[in-house]
């Protein structure tokens, strides 16, 4: 779960490309959305360029899924060390004759002597693990590459594997372009666009639409556990990728091994509760920037903090009366100036862009970097295609495993708590009941334990000024986790390994080679 609207796609997301760990596209090179480091990892390549995995185990097969969990993958060299495969998986767990998906993945081998495959998830929901390990596997810690094959996938629905599908990209562009008020005046307005989201993603994704839910991808990493012939799983999962991990644990307790959970959801919260929680995250967020931008030269904002965040707020509403110019054609909305605010609160190594983008409104009237900045939150190419499905990813798997209430007042009085809470990003996380109120398949229920009894110990992450999963949450999902120890890095950002100090580092690494279980509470 992370950054858009509530109004448009339930919670903030983070941004497909925008993980810590993730080194950033163009502004060039400049936009360091990811604390770039040295370049990916290159191990030893496979001495023929194709190779053939022994048959899958076989292991924890539910009936009907046998065949399933004993495939054989085809590996082929697709460059800079990295092998790929296509895992074939059954479009329903609930159904083995409604047909298969595929999933795409990809794996960088073990460097040293192998322990066994440590599958990852950047989050999302709808964030490509394909791309994620392209750039992750640099930031991951050396004692981690060598003693693992380090695993990337597309989950179900999402990339280039088997994808949800939804508006075409000139359809897409314009809705997510599109403001509404956050006041009654918008319900109608809102829930139409909304509506019209579910019929083109039914329409286009047919089947697959009502089984791209969190529990189903989570089946199917128990599938790969099997197929990459690991008797228990290996995880390492970012913000949504905690709650994809948090419930494969649940499922799956016996088979849980050395589970690392980055930037954690607290999977007893509501959809409302989510989005109020996390209004009050980037709001945080937000106030260390303006502190850190006016503590320094050349800030844009005048004033005192307050001032400074007052300045801010104004600039959205201004986009909303009036979108800002652009030295091209067009124009920079009320929710593109959002995205390109929230995006760069994920890493404070990103701050720099925030200030320049503000400084080109404030003092050229042009909103260019800004613009720049929405379109990389939204994988969105300078011709108007669109490098990813995370939007229509995310919206689907979001409604699938919860739905916030769509009742006008209760969805009024809280936007009213929220915008107490959260003055200046708070409206843009209101009305998120809207979200899945008319989605056209049913919700899942809830087959797993939220304390998966019986797990190996499960290692819970958490990043004190954190603004897509706030801190708060870790420390809710480490307790509610029978077996959850927390540890927490003292820092700015979205999530922590691969970007925090040599004590985070060393205790996850330590963690996943060794099994050595850091004390409960450690802070770094």
């Amino acid at each position: 779960m992370f950054t858009r609207p509530s109004g448009y796609l339930g919670v903030v997301r983070s941004p497909s490309r925008a993980l810590p760990l993730v080194c950033a596209s163009a502004l060039a090179v400049v936009l360091a959305l990811g604390a770039c480091t040295a370049p990916p990892k290159v191990q030893t390549p496979a001495d023929e360029a194709n190779s053939s995995s022994a048959p899958g185990t076989g292991d924890g097969a539910p009936a009907g899924y046998e065949d399933y969990y004993t495939q054989s993958l085809d590996w082929t060299d697709c460059g800079g060390g990295f092998e790929c495969t296509t895992v074939r998986a059954p479009l329903s767990w609930q159904d083995p004759d409604a047909g298969d998906i595929d999933l795409s993945v990809k794996r960088m081998p073990a460097g040293g002597e192998k322990i066994g495959s440590l599958l990852t998830n950047p989050g999302g929901p709808g964030g490509s693990g394909l791309e994620f390990i392209d750039a992750a596997i640099s930031s991951f810690g050396d004692p981690v590459t060598e003693a693992y094959d380090v695993i990337g996938f597309d989950p179900r629905g999402v990339g280039e594997s088997t994808p949800v599908e939804c508006f075409d990209d000139a359809r897409k562009d314009e809705s997510l372009s599109r403001d509404f008020p956050y006041t009654a005046e918008g319900i109608e307005p809102r829930a139409e666009e909304l509506a019209a989201w579910g019929e083109a993603c039914a329409e286009r994704s047919g089947d697959l639409l009502a089984n791209v839910d969190t529990q189903s991808a989570a089946r199917d990493m128990d599938m790969m556990r099997a197929v990459l012939g690991d008797e228990k799983l290996n995880y390492l999962g970012y913000s949504y990728g905690t709650q994809l991990g948090a419930t494969y644990a649940g499922l799956f307790p016996e088979r849980a091994g050395r589970l690392v959970l980055d930037g954690a959801i607290d999977t007893t919260l509501t959809s409302d509760e989510v989005g109020a929680q996390q209004a009050v995250g980037f709001e945080n967020a937000l106030r260390a920037y303006v502190t850190d931008c006016q503590g320094g030269a050349g800030c844009p904002l005048s004033g005192s903090v307050d001032d400074g965040m007052a300045q801010i707020r104004d600039l959205l509403d201004r986009a909303f009366d009036n979108p800002l110019p652009t030295t091209g054609e067009r124009r920079v909305t009320q929710t593109l100036a959002f995205y390109g605010v929230a995006v760069t609160l994920y890493n404070d190594g990103n701050w720099f862009l925030l200030t320049q983008a503000l400084t080109e409104v404030f003092e050229d009237g042009v909103a260019d970097t800004l613009l720049f900045l929405a379109d990389f939150y939204n994988d969105r190419n300078p011709d108007g295609s669109f490098s990813s499905n995370s939007a229509e990813a995310f919206r689907a798997v979001n409604c699938l495993d919860d739905r916030g209430n769509p009742d006008p007042d209760f969805m009024a009085a809280q936007l009213e708590e929220i915008e107490a809470a959260a003055p200046t990003m708070g409206t843009f996380f209101g009305y998120g009941g809207l979200t899945c109120a008319d989605w056209p398949v049913p919700q899942v229920e809830q087959e797993f334990d939220l304390a998966a009894a019986g797990a190996d110990p499960i290692l819970v992450i958490g990043t004190t000024n954190d603004p897509a999963t706030p801190y708060v949450w870790s420390e809710g999902l480490a307790e509610t986790l029978d077996s959850g120890v927390l540890v927490t890095w003292e820092g700015e950002g979205h999530t922590a390994y691969g970007r925090a100090n040599d004590c985070l580092e060393d205790a996850v690494d330590a963690f996943l080679v060794d099994g050595t279980v850091p004390e409960d509470g450690l802070t770094c």
